[in-house]
């Protein structure tokens, strides 16, 4: 099975580049964690051998925002989902906004 993400930026209508993000299993075992690469996508979720289960896909988003020189409303965006067929690809994506964020499950 592989993991993979992807963070836009509404409010410039660009990726968000060096979005930090950590991926956690539900003990809260930290998985991965890394940066948003110059197309918006979290690179280090490739190596991550995901199994049955549920993950926390948690985004730093106050940091991107306060690097950016914006004011945001959320310091921390989390993505909960449940993986049940293991064989699949889960694309885990955000859509942010300074004051608003988003996400579905992606193919």
């Amino acid at each position: 099975m592989s993991l993979s993400t992807h963070a836009l930026d509404t409010a410039t209508g660009t990726p968000a580049v060096g979005l930090g993000y950590r991926l956690t299993d539900s003990a809260g075992a930290e998985l991965a964690s890394g940066v948003t690469d110059a197309d918006g996508r979290g690179p280090d979720l490739a190596r991550v051998e995901v199994v049955a289960g549920v993950y926390r896909l948690a985004f730093d988003t106050g940091g991107y925002h306060r690097a950016a020189g914006v004011p945001g409303f959320y310091p921390e965006a989390v993505v909960c989902f449940e993986v049940t067929d293991p064989a699949a690809h889960h694309h885990v994506p955000l859509i942010l906004s300074p004051f608003g964020y988003s996400t579905y499950r992606g193919s």
